[in-house]
This record gives C-alpha cells, sequence and structure tokens, in this order.
C-alpha cells in the first residue's frame, strides 16, 4: 500500500485477473494422460451449471496448487464470468479480494471491490470470524469473553453447513458446524484471540463437490438413543441412516437459512444433496467413534486380537495417565489445551448429528484480532527453511512451525499446537517446578516414558534456542513459551525479533532463554543430556551456516518497501548475517557456544523480565 498507484496496479491487475478466473487452465481432455490426469480431483472439469454467474467456478484448492495447473497451458476465457457481490459495499478495503482503480468518477483510486459469486460465502464467513474477534475485545473480563464468543458462534451455526472452508486446512472440505461451546478466549492482555474448532467434511472438491444437507441438533438424541443402540439388523440400519427424502424433510424442523438475503450458501436446494455412505450403516454410530469398544457381538466376522495389542494395551494403562488441569475462570483456556487431542475428537464427534460421517473431521483454528501477522508470517517462512535445512543435514533438532494466514494489516489466522499448554499455565496449575511436572506426567527418572520426554525436551530447547539467537526473539515470558504433552517445548508469538523489542527498550540482552529449571530437566550443568543440548546447538549451527544465503533471501525479500517494526534501522539484515559466524572455524564455534549457553544461564535481565511479566501481567 505505500507502493506508487503506478507501480502498484500490476498487482491489482494479477488479482483482478485470478479472481474473475481469466488465469484458469482449460480443462483437460478425457482421454489426457499425464499430471493434470492422475487423480479424480484433477480430472473433473470444475465448472457449475445452476448459476448464471457461477459459470468458470475456480478449482481453488487450500494449501496447494489448484488442480489441474501442472502440465496444462494457460487459457483465458473470451468473457468475464463474474459479478460484484452484495456485501462488496460493506467490505474492508484490506480484506483479501479488494482492489484500487483510478477512473473518472474515482480519481483518488478509492478501494473497488470486485469478486465472483463464488467468494462471498466464504467472505462472509471469515468477515464473521474476525468481526467476533474485535467485538470481544471490548468486554472487561474473560467470562464475558466467552459467553459472548460462545453465543456469538451460536449465530453462525444457522448458516452451516455452506461452501465455506477453513483456510489454514490442507485437504479440502466443506464446514458443517461449529461446536461453539468448546471455542475458548486465549490470555492476552489487551486482544481477544480465541481458539475455535470447527466441524468439516472432507470433499473431493471444494467447489464442485455438493454442499451436505443441514442435520438439525435434535437428530442426534433421535439417533443414538438406546433403543437404536440395542438393535440389530435391519431396523439398525434403518435408525442409523436417513434416505435422501429424510435429509430433505430435515429442512422444515429448524428455520429455512438457505433462502435468506444473508444465507452462505448460494446454491439452489435441490443441488443440496449428499450421497449416504454405505458403511455407515453397518454398526451403530458408537462403535465408529471407539477403537476400544466391543462390537463383536454384533458383527458377523470374527475380530481376532494380537498378543502384541493386548501388552501394549496393559502396558498403556498402567502408565501414568496425564494429570487434567482445573477450571479457572481467569484462564478459562487451560483445561481445554490440556485435554488430549484425540479425547477431544472423540468426544465431539459423539455429540454431533455429523460425527456418524465417515468423512468427518474435527478442526482448530486460533482468530486474532488487533497485532499485524506478516512478522509472525516471516518468522514461520524462517523457521520453516531451517527445519528443512536441519533435516537435510540430520541434525536431530526439534522445533513446530505453526501456520499463519494473514487477513489484513490488524488481523490474520493462526494454526493452532495441538496438546500443549504454556509454561505458565503448567506453574498455575500445578504449583510444582518443570522437574516436578515432568515426573509427575511421565513417571520417575528411570522410565523409558520420563527419558524419551526428557530427550524432546533438550531437542526442542536446543533447536529454539539457535532460533531466539539467530532471529534475536524478545518477549520470552512463560506465557509465550508451550510444553507440550510429550516434552517437547515450542516458542510462540514472534511479534518481536530482529531490530524490535517489547517498547524498543532492548531490555532482555541474554541470546536465548535458558533458566535454572531447563537445566533441572536436562539433568543439571554435569549432566550427559546437557553437553548433548550445547552440542546439538553447535550441530545446528554448523549446518545453517552452510545454508546462510536461503535464510537470508527469506528476510531480504520482507525487507523491501517493508514498514515491519523488525526492520528498524539499517543494520538488521547485516546483524543477521554477522550471528551466522562465517568467518570462525567449528573449534572457534564451540567456544562461542559455550559462551553463548553460559551467558544466557546467568543473565540477569532473563530473570527481571520474567519478574516484571508476573507484576504487571500475572504470568508466572
Amino acid at each position: 500500500m505505500h507502493i506508487s498507484t503506478q507501480r502498484h496496479s500490476r498487482g491489482t491487475k494479477l488479482r483482478k485477473l485470478i479472481l474473475s478466473d481469466e488465469l484458469k487452465p482449460a480443462a483437460p481432455p478425457p482421454d489426457a494422460h499425464g499430471a493434470a490426469s492422475s487423480s479424480p480431483s484433477h480430472r473433473r472439469c470444475h465448472r457449475r451449471h445452476n448459476s448464471s454467474n457461477t459459470e468458470a467456478a475456480s478449482s481453488f484448492s487450500p494449501g496447494g496448487p489448484a488442480p489441474g495447473w501442472e502440465g496444462e497451458g494457460l487459457v483465458s476465457p473470451s468473457r468475464r464470468t463474474h459479478q460484484r457481490s452484495k456485501s462488496d459495499a460493506t467490505t474492508a478495503s484490506s480484506g483479501p479480494g479488494s482492489g484500487l482503480r483510478r477512473t473518472g468518477s474515482n480519481p483518488k483510486g478509492e478501494a473497488v471491490h470486485e469478486e465472483p459469486e463464488r467468494l462471498r460465502p466464504q467472505r462472509e464467513l471469515v468477515k464473521a470470524l474476525l468481526g467476533i474477534g474485535k467485538r470481544l475485545a471490548t468486554l472487561p473480563t474473560k467470562e464475558q469473553k466467552t459467553q459472548r464468543l460462545v453465543s456469538e458462534l451460536s449465530l453462525l451455526n444457522h448458516k452451516l453447513p455452506a461452501r465455506v472452508w477453513l483456510p489454514t486446512a490442507e485437504r479440502q472440505h466443506h464446514v458443517c458446524r461449529i461446536p461453539n461451546t468448546q471455542a475458548v478466549v486465549l490470555n492476552s492482555k489487551d486482544k481477544a484471540p480465541y481458539l475455535v474448532y470447527v466441524e468439516v467434511l472432507e470433499c473431493e472438491s471444494f467447489e464442485t463437490s455438493p454442499v451436505p444437507v443441514r442435520i438439525p441438533e435434535t437428530r442426534i438424541r433421535s439417533a443414538r438413543s438406546a433403543d437404536n443402540l440395542d438393535c440389530g439388523g435391519a431396523a439398525a440400519n434403518a435408525n442409523c441412516a436417513m434416505t435422501s427424502d429424510h435429509r430433505a424433510g430435515s429442512f422444515s424442523t429448524v428455520p429455512n437459512y438457505d433462502n435468506d438475503d444473508e444465507a452462505w450458501a448460494t446454491d439452489d436446494i435441490g443441488q443440496l444433496q449428499v450421497e449416504v455412505e454405505p458403511h455407515t450403516c453397518s454398526s451403530d454410530n458408537i462403535s465408529q467413534f471407539s477403537v476400544d469398544s466391543i462390537t463383536s457381538l454384533e458383527s458377523k466376522e470374527p475380530v481376532f486380537i494380537a498378543a502384541g495389542d493386548i501388552r501394549r494395551r496393559l502396558s498403556e494403562n498402567l502408565a501414568h495417565t496425564p494429570t487434567a488441569f482445573r477450571r479457572d475462570p481467569e484462564d478459562p483456556s487451560a483445561v481445554a489445551l490440556k485435554e488430549p487431542w484425540e479425547e477431544k475428537v472423540r468426544r465431539i464427534r459423539e455429540g454431533s448429528p455429523y460425527g456418524h460421517l465417515l468423512n468427518w473431521r474435527l478442526l482448530s483454528v486460533i482468530v486474532k484480532c488487533g497485532d499485524d501477522l506478516r512478522q509472525e508470517l516471516l518468522a514461520y517462512q524462517v523457521l520453516r527453511q531451517l527445519q528443512c535445512i536441519w533435516q537435510q543435514e540430520r541434525v536431530p533438532l526439534w522445533i513446530k512451525p505453526y501456520k499463519i494466514l494473514v487477513m489484513s494489516l490488524d488481523s490474520g489466522m493462526i494454526e493452532p499446537v495441538l496438546n500443549a499448554v504454556s509454561l505458565h499455565q503448567v506453574r498455575k496449575q500445578s504449583q510444582l517446578s518443570l522437574l516436578s511436572y515432568f515426573l509427575q506426567e511421565h513417571g520417575s527418572f528411570t522410565t523409558e516414558a520420563f527419558l524419551t520426554a526428557q530427550r524432546n525436551f533438550v531437542q526442542s530447547c536446543a533447536g529454539y534456542s539457535l532460533i531466539c539467537y539467530l532471529l534475536q526473539v524478545k518477549d520470552r515470558h512463560n506465557g509465550n513459551i508451550l510444553l507440550d504433552s510429550e516434552g517437547h517445548i515450542i516458542h510462540i508469538d514472534f511479534g518481536f525479533i530482529l531490530s524490535s523489542s517489547p517498547r524498543n527498550l532492548g531490555f532482555e540482552t541474554s541470546a536465548f532463554k535458558l533458566t535454572a529449571e531447563f537445566v533441572d530437566v536436562m539433568g543439571g550443568l554435569d549432566g550427559d543430556m546437557f553437553i548433548y543440548y550445547k552440542m546439538l546447538i553447535l550441530q545446528g549451527l554448523i549446518a545453517a551456516r552452510k545454508h546462510m544465503e536461503k535464510v537470508l533471501q527469506i528476510v531480504e525479500i520482507m525487507q523491501q518497501g517493508s514498514h515491519l517494526p523488525c526492520f528498524h534501522g539499517s543494520s538488521t539484515i547485516r546483524g543477521l548475517k554477522e550471528r551466522f559466524h562465517m568467518s570462525l572455524t567449528e573449534e572457534q564455534l564451540q567456544l562461542l557456544v559455550e559462551q553463548l549457553v553460559d551467558g544466557s544461564m546467568r543473565s540477569i535481565t532473563t530473570k527481571l523480565y520474567d519478574s516484571f511479566q508476573y507484576v504487571t501481567n500475572g504470568i508466572m
């Protein structure tokens, strides 16, 4: 937006070409062979015929290139096939699909929105989710925010299922339901980021697969009553599945939102047909959700259980069960984040009217408003590159880059880290030291579970120590460091990297955060795992040094014309390059790593910053 209109117009033209489908490749001929016809979704001609203004529907594939692009020439249709949406006039100019154009009636080049009708439902969903986040920020307490979040998400369910999808997901799907009571507001002093779970039905093509028919919430109670579960054979099949007539009739039991002007589903009702999976009716619903449930009495074929499976299940039952967190009005997310993902999926599936469908999946996303996530995106790209480098060089460092989707200058979506809670939540809920918590969760020092978790902790701690040093990551309080169920630590919130720091004070002077608690988990200063930790940092730095240009390119590209705070000052790139220490020998690098570790461990500013966060924000 800071570039002159003449230069910016190229990007505007390209966006308009993409949105109007003029760059869409022609459908491959039926007998064509090659990359474009390698899968069912590639063979399909992605066109809809139910609406005149969506004739050339896009074959957009979330998380990857559009199907049919490999090996195909670019063919432009002879006419535009989209019209402006009703909601364009009220859409924020920074949102996706907005453009700038100078005309006689628009000399200053104000935002002009042009988008195909097929994008309207998706944009309405994104606007609704972001709008909720902005309204939550105005409420004073976490409890009020949570209540408002649950009620607002319940309203969204009235418009689902629809031809909408979760942009952070990898596979194509339709959103069918949001379990609103499971959503939680996350810890933040001024903003109100929230975590929402989304039920989806996977499909071959987001554009052309039929949108599932809405199933009322009351349907699940009748389908899973004791009478239905006890009946067998044809009676069970009749109760488990709904025919197309019954599905169509389900619309009469709830308000019909499909003809509403604000409804997201742009398809005709006649097209909203869903095929009943033949496997869905083979047994009762419960048996599909619980692998361990004994359904062999009702099934025709005998079930054989291997001796190894019995041993494994017995050992799992004898192993330490992870502790659950108690409910905390000041931190409602702690309980939700601590619950194992597999248990959460099973619980939500059992309570969902769509849970009996074989293509049902549960996804989650963090919606964040009030923050510019472009720095987070830059950090993700660098972390992903370093992860690839370490894998290529066979260095066993562990990091978890999570996906970032920038929606506007102050909003976006973040991929949640599953089965992980912050160190602040660990200390507040357990009232234990980090080592004592490890022993409580994974067993005594000599158990395999503890030793595995300890190794995971060391490998992840070494990886993020290097990340924090190279990118100069600041604001490293215990609310921004997660601990997962396998013992890994994961750093989140890369709002202060490179040349920026909280309030630009540069208070945190250590290379990375390494507290006495971290060292205790590693077995102390003289322990083998602490020596292993320093060796991993050295190996990781040597490997990263070999591919320094790959990292620098990402940062240099983002710096061009950028006004991000992380590029404050002229020496950002030079400082980053110096931290790779290209001129040092490996012996000198080893000495440098010893100095970095020793300095970080003894850093007084790390302790002072943790104390400051505790006094001002209550972060333990």
